[in-house]
């Protein structure tokens, strides 16, 4: 397969005190959709209907995807100390059966 070479953005390219733009709005619309169905402790504190500049968006977009990042963690922990658990559980009870069985 062909490699195809894409040049790099040129430097002025990042502006961080330029107007957002509105597809780069929308994504924050969404973000915010996704923000509120995270646990509270989860949630940023940013107003996000006062972005305006790319920075901004920026840095919302960087502080909801880490709070999501982390919220998804948490749940895998959380589910595999319960299924451990449950597996821990399971085992005791085969145990207590066959000790009833024996007596």
């Amino acid at each position: 397969m062909a490699v195809i070479h894409v040049p790099r953005p040129p430097k002025k390219a990042w502006n961080p005190e330029r107007s957002a733009s509105g597809l780069l709005l929308a994504q924050i619309r969404n973000l915010q959709h996704a923000e509120r169905r995270l646990p509270l402790r989860y949630r940023t504190a940013v107003y996000a209907r006062a972005i305006r500049t790319e920075g901004e968006a920026a840095l919302y977009i960087r502080e909801v995807t880490e709070a999501i990042h982390k919220a998804h963690a948490e749940a895998n922990r959380e589910r595999a100390a319960r299924a451990h658990g449950a597996k821990r559980r399971s085992k005791r009870k085969a145990k207590n059966a066959k000790r009833r069985k024996r007596l």
